[in-house]
């Protein structure tokens, strides 16, 4: 078995894995991408799931993606191309509607509902935007690594630096957010039962949690850092779907010299003298100077590391990484557009992110149906129709949708299997929709489904968790993965972790793997001046 030596080596070629092997063969470095699957993407991909029909098959939508990774990619010349949801979202209620979306539509329509809540939504907008002008400082670099706390230092210092830039009621907005719940902050602000659904979504999205649970704050705001076409907080579509922005990513990779293994699963890390020096990959060892993951960090320590290559506590503390955020995903080609009876045209809030959960109560019941028997008969859904943009990804007339579901467990309990169960759930999602659409079951003429065990088995998301961990309080900033690892480099010399585990965590962002290529692209040049 001969050595094949690189500079570095990347594990999974999904979004954050690619921008970090960008960004380190531009500086020269020679990298090699060892990715299991038969594509790039990891679970940013398109896939044909019915003869005609092309959907994302599992992230499904576009904000986060950082703007500078786009533009120092060049992504648009790579071929990728967003457009706007011309609404961004429509949450059909009990014989009313809500709509939001730019030119002042979120405001109006709050209004409509409740005037008094037109002028909280003001202060409400000015207090997120104290917050998220603060985190987005924090975005492209990495938080203070309170566990080494000389270097810690001036990190801490910039934060406080910060922090003391904020006026004493700010610096409050900003603790309410990092600790409160999203039910909290809402019921504060707002009277209107569907204006509270439409920014509670966020808080649970991709998280197993009531809206009342400590923290939902913060989760609500992680998806309100980004901007799509160049629009701060808008929400866009990839034109071909998801798998394109991994296309152009893959493209740019490998016009800047990085070579792309594709089927060709890590099987154990290289561990030489004390450091990672390698990975065994399709019975071959690849030897590099650096070794950078890009999967769940539970993945990489469970089941990548070998016995005894880091300390006990850290392989305790990373075989219990939480990861649950109960997602169940599907995919459905349909004959024709649902109709609302709320609001019955077709019109622009069919290009919208469609919220079934009227309520923050829907939410916490889901939450404790689930918690209680698995999976909620009450879903929690969002649904995408992107052929209202995208006429590319369905036959003439024809449609498909995304369905992006909460709350459904990845562990069932004793003597359940979602192998038994993921077409009961299917149905049930499907019938949820139909109840606010009715005649939306009939136009179903094809679906594919991902539960939570689904998006483990395909795509590596351990426990089917979305974002490489729970976005929870103990596993965020300085505690992603974990207190003296939240700079990138792992507790093993030469390892670094690029994927969303590490800060500022989940979603189609790049920020991950931008910095964890300049945590290794500052390490190389300390070694070489050293030597």
């Amino acid at each position: 078995m001969g050595d094949l030596l690189q500079d570095a080596i990347i594990i999974g070629a999904g979004h954050n894995g690619l921008t970090c092997a960008y960004y380190l063969a531009k500086r020269g470095l020679k990298v090699t991408v060892l990715e299991a699957a038969a594509n790039v993407g990891g679970a940013a991909v398109t896939d044909e799931f019915l003869p005609g029909f092309r959907n994302s098959a599992a992230s499904y939508t576009v904000s986060l993606l950082q703007p500078k990774v786009i533009r120092d990619m060049q992504l648009e010349r790579h071929g990728l191309k967003v457009v706007l949801r011309k609404t961004d979202n429509f949450l059909p209620g009990d014989g009313d509607y809500l709509l939001s979306g730019r030119n002042g539509l979120t405001r109006k329509e709050i209004a409509r509902h409740h005037k008094g809540d037109a002028e909280a939504y003001d202060r409400y907008v000015a207090e997120l935007e104290t917050v998220v002008r603060l985190l987005k400082k924090w975005l492209l670099r990495a938080p203070p690594n309170v566990g080494r706390k000389v270097s810690a230092i001036p990190k801490l210092l910039s934060l406080g630096k910060d922090m003391a830039g904020l006026s004493l009621a700010q610096t409050r907005i900003v603790h309410d957010f990092a600790m409160r719940s999203a039910a909290e902050i809402l019921d504060r602000h707002f009277q209107g039962e569907l204006t509270k659904a439409l920014f509670g979504f966020d808080g649970v999205v991709g998280n197993f949690a009531s809206p009342q649970t400590p923290g939902t704050a913060y989760v609500l705001l992680h998806h309100l850092f980004g901007e799509a076409a160049g629009v701060p907080g808008a929400w866009g579509h990839a034109i071909g779907g998801m798998g394109s922005i991994a296309q152009a990513m893959a493209r740019a990779c490998r016009e800047a010299g990085v070579d792309i293994l594709l089927n060709t699963p890590v099987e154990e890390i290289i561990v030489d003298q004390g450091r990672a020096a390698g990975a065994v990959a399709g019975g071959k060892a690849w030897r590099a100077e650096t070794i950078v993951a890009g999967v769940n960090p539970k993945l990489l320590f469970d089941r990548l590391m070998p016995q005894g290559a880091v300390e006990t506590d850290v392989a305790a503390r990373m075989h219990g990484w939480k990861c649950e955020s109960a997602t169940f995903r599907m995919n459905v080609a349909l004959s024709e557009l649902p109709t609302f009876p709320v609001l019955p045209k077709k019109g622009n809030h069919l290009t919208a992110g469609i919220i079934m959960a009227p309520s923050l109560d829907y939410m916490h019941r889901a939450y404790l149906d689930a918690a209680v028997n698995g999976w909620t008969k009450e879903p929690i859904i969002e649904m995408l129709i992107p052929t209202t943009l995208d006429s590319s990804l369905a036959p003439k007339g024809k449609h498909v949708a995304s369905l992006f579901c909460q709350h459904f467990r990845y562990d069932l309990g004793s003597g359940r299997s979602w192998d038994k169960e993921r077409e009961k759930a299917a149905d049930q999602i499907i019938a949820t929709v139909d109840a606010h659409a009715p005649g939306f079951a009939r136009s179903v003429i094809g679906r594919q489904i991902h539960s939570p065990l689904d998006l483990e088995r395909r795509f590596g998301l351990i426990g089917g968790d979305i974002f490489h961990g729970k976005m929870s309080l103990d596993q965020l900033f300085s505690g992603r993965p974990m207190i003296g690892a939240a700079d990138y480099r792992m507790p093993l010399k030469g390892l670094y972790l690029c994927g969303s585990g590490a800060h500022p965590g989940g979603g189609v962002t790049g920020a991950p793997g931008h910095n964890a290529a300049h945590a290794v692209l500052a390490d190389r040049g300390f070694w070489k001046r050293r030597h």
